[in-house]
């Protein structure tokens, strides 16, 4: 049997991860240990028996052998938190591509050398009599601040220290003299910074109808009897997904099991945190992007010591270290934020699916528009499905109107604001309600159209749009297929072929043209910037401060404002031009949780759809939200095309300084993928190898991008293909060049 060393770490703290060390795997433990695993080591002079986190197994000796000392043995009790988070990092590796050290940084806690907060406080020791008496002495010596302070302690006995230092100010030299006196102690107290600041609970229970019973029932039972699934509810918008989401998680709750919420924005964090504060108080907290190093630090320490049940996050927040997780939930599951675009690049769904198997918990994901592969392995049996049909208010889906805006043109409206758009918004604003507009800005500069006829430019060979380079060239990011920038249109010769040019800011300003006096509020990436923006921008709106909301896809994702009777989505189908596979999916989902937004209260809700065109399947099952037909429709387009969830597709993108070696790199490794298809049998079986290309965008900060694309319907199958070049890619060691694994990309490099 040959020789094989670990990697090993002692310390589980990011400041530290880059410093593993090497151990000898005696013969008796190398067919048992794995990575992931807690060990004992032999460390330092005196080999003291310490704890230890296995990385990384191989072959390769890094130092002089005959120093590498022997694993002593594996930890065989539950070891905990770290433990279950050093095996997930593990999977992270194998199943995304990264190393060790990229996987371990994604999911560890936040750094521990953040100071720890203080709370400082003075005490009186003497009785009201004694301070009295010093107070005389200190106004006699004219000693100004010991009387400021002496004056404060004869009417009360405790007195914060931050109000001392800065109401009263008075210097720490003060303080002590007074302590030294016997007259006061300082006390100093450790706290955790609490990120959650709300006013105080109060009782937010609803009665469940008879759908959202069912599921909670189901899963419970579930649960209870040792069957850790993973659900879908299917729920139209408005249907109540989230107060079973709560009911859920106050069950496991009771059973002393901790719950990790995800959402797909930071923008959805404070409308969420206060429907789950009302139920669970101090016990919920949240964990994202715009707190401080000390907030996150100390929300791990809370949740890994069992003062709080509930995290509320995006996906990050999914490595929560709590002891014992009962339930993952990931609200809007559909959106692709929950993957990840840096290595490694891991799927949020995937993942909390591992999370929960390490803990034995419960998965439930939520969605009007379910994901393609998420409603793909609900029909295929793999999660379990539930649906809710109506709303909790009885009142039925929005009137939808979809406006060909090729007609528009035609009959002399040149606006961005249809007729029937323009209508709708001067009646909402006469009856004083509220509207919502959104631009479907995603790819919105990349593809070509013609605002006559409707038609997109794109790839004969790949049916993708066509996006325009530099140098009037249109380019397809799949096959690398080109061809020159058209001045008419090929289909009706209008001159008006052209991308399009709108944003949030042009609205705004064509809006208050069109109704002089409208109140607005603008949402998008230039008004979120700071800290609280999407807080305020949402109160000020929930509280009426204005009559329309504009904004891009953070408007449209799970946000509840019962006076929008009115949604107008301005340019629908920019995201069906986009050269993606995904395309229709993403368009589908977005118009849908668009006119979700109206008529969620008590008030009917109409929306209009405005698109170039309206003969689209995408758009059509949108307007009728109709979600069942249209996942029939698309299923039969990704398993033609081969693209998932009817089959899985791995991304291998290059990044390199100097073109031709990017150019190069790609070429050597796509031959040699393309080698190894010959060792699947039969034919059918073999992978599918797309490219190699420039990718989407060329070159960014002078590094030049390249891509090509593996596909085949096992996942293990791209793992293997992974690992292989992985290990060729070791072997090279490349200096100028890097390559990244991305499977089942959501987005085009």
């Amino acid at each position: 049997m040959s020789t094989l060393y670990a990697d090993i770490i002692v310390d589980i703290s990011h400041e530290k991860l880059d410093r593993p060390f090497q151990y000898r795997v005696p013969e008796k433990l190398q067919e048992v240990l794995d990575v992931g695993m807690c060990v004992t080591i032999p460390f330092g002079k005196g080999n003291k028996l310490i704890k230890g986190y296995v990385i990384g197994i191989g072959k390769e000796c890094n130092f002089d052998s005959a120093r590498i000392k022997d694993i002593a043995g594996i930890v065989q009790e539950d070891v905990g938190v770290e433990n279950k988070l050093v095996t997930l990092a593990g999977w992270i590796r194998r199943n995304y591509g990264s190393t060790m050290i990229q996987a371990l940084r994604t999911v560890l806690p936040a750094k521990k050398s953040v100071k720890k907060l203080e709370h400082k406080r003075i005490e009186r020791l003497m009785n009201r009599e004694e301070i009295i008496s010093l107070l005389g002495e200190s106004e006699r010596k004219k000693q100004t601040a010991k009387v400021r302070l002496l004056r404060e302690l004869v009417e009360q006995d405790t007195i914060p220290y931050e109000w001392v230092t800065g109401k009263l100010g008075v210097a720490m030299a003060t303080v002590r003299s007074l302590e030294k006196a016997g007259a006061l102690r300082l006390v100093s107290q450790e706290s955790y910074r609490n990120p959650v600041k709300l006013s105080a609970t109060q009782d937010y229970r609803k009665h469940l109808s008879e759908g959202q019973l069912h599921i909670v029932e189901e899963v419970i039972r579930d649960y209870d009897h040792g069957q850790k699934g993973t659900y879908l509810i299917h729920g139209i918008t408005g249907s109540g997904k989230t107060e079973v989401y709560i009911q859920l998680i106050e069950e496991m709750v009771s059973r002393g099991r901790q719950a990790i919420v995800l959402i797909p924005e930071i923008a959805l964090t404070y409308q969420t945190l206060l429907r789950f504060y009302k139920r669970f108080g101090e016990r919920v907290s949240v964990m994202n992007s715009t707190l401080s190093p000390g907030e996150k630090y100390d929300q791990c320490e809370r949740a890994k010591k069992g003062e709080i049940d509930v995290i509320i996050g995006p996906r990050s927040a999914l490595f929560t270290p709590f002891p014992n997780i009962g339930l993952i939930v990931i609200d809007e599951e559909h959106e692709s934020s929950y993957k990840s675009e840096g290595t490694p690049k891991y799927h949020a769904r995937e993942t909390a699916m591992e999370v929960a198997r390490l803990h034995g918990a419960s998965v439930v994901l939520g969605s009007a528009t379910p994901s393609m592969e998420a409603y793909f392995r609900a029909s295929e049996g793999e999660y379990r499905l539930f649906k809710l049909s109506e709303r909790l208010t009885g009142e039925s889906l929005p009137q939808v109107y979809t406006v060909d805006l090729r007609e528009e043109l035609k009959s002399g409206n040149r606006s961005i604001f249809s007729r029937k758009l323009q209508e709708l918004l001067a009646d909402r604003l006469q009856k004083g309600e509220q509207s919502m507009l959104f631009l479907n800005r995603r790819g919105y500069a990349g593809f070509i159209s013609c605002r006559s006829c409707g038609h997109v430019m794109k790839c004969p060979h790949c049916e993708v749009s066509l996006s325009e380079h530099k140098g009037g060239v249109l380019m397809c990011h799949y096959c690398g297929y080109q061809e020159p920038m058209p001045r008419l249109c090929p289909k009706c010769n209008s001159k008006y072929i052209m991308g399009f040019r709108a944003g949030t800011q042009q609205i705004e300003d064509k809006l208050k043209e069109l109704f002089p006096g409208v109140r607005t509020l603008r949402m998008d990436a230039d008004t979120t910037k700071s800290k609280d923006s999407y807080e305020n921008i949402l109160t000020a709106f929930a509280n009426e401060e204005a009559d329309v909301l504009i904004g891009t896809q953070m408007i449209v994702k799970g946000h509840d404002f019962p006076k929008v009777t009115l949604v107008g989505v301005l340019a629908a189908d920019l995201s069906l031009s986009v050269g993606d596979y995904r395309a229709g999916e993403r368009t589908f989902q977005l118009l849908t949780q668009a006119v979700g937004r109206a008529g969620r209260g008590q008030l009917p809700g109409e929306a209009v759809i405005q698109t170039y065109q309206p003969e689209h399947y995408s758009i059509v099952y949108a307007e009728k939200q109709d979600y069942e037909s249209f996942y029939k429709e698309e299923i039969l387009y990704r398993e033609l095309g081969g693209y998932p969830p009817a089959s899985h597709m791995l991304a291998v993108q290059i990044y390199a300084r100097e073109e031709e070696s990017g150019k190069c790199l790609a070429e050597r490794l796509s031959s040699m993928v393309k080698s190894m298809v010959d060792i699947y049998e039969p034919a059918y079986k073999q992978p599918k190898i797309i490219g190699p290309s420039t990718a989407a965008i060329g070159k960014i900060n002078d590094i030049f991008r390249f891509v090509f694309y593996v596909k085949h319907k096992e996942y293990e199958t791209l793992i293997d293909i992974k690992d292989a070049l992985e290990e060729k890619l070791q072997q090279w060691q490349l200096k100028n060049e890097s390559v990244q694994f991305d499977f089942d990309p959501v987005n085009t490099l």
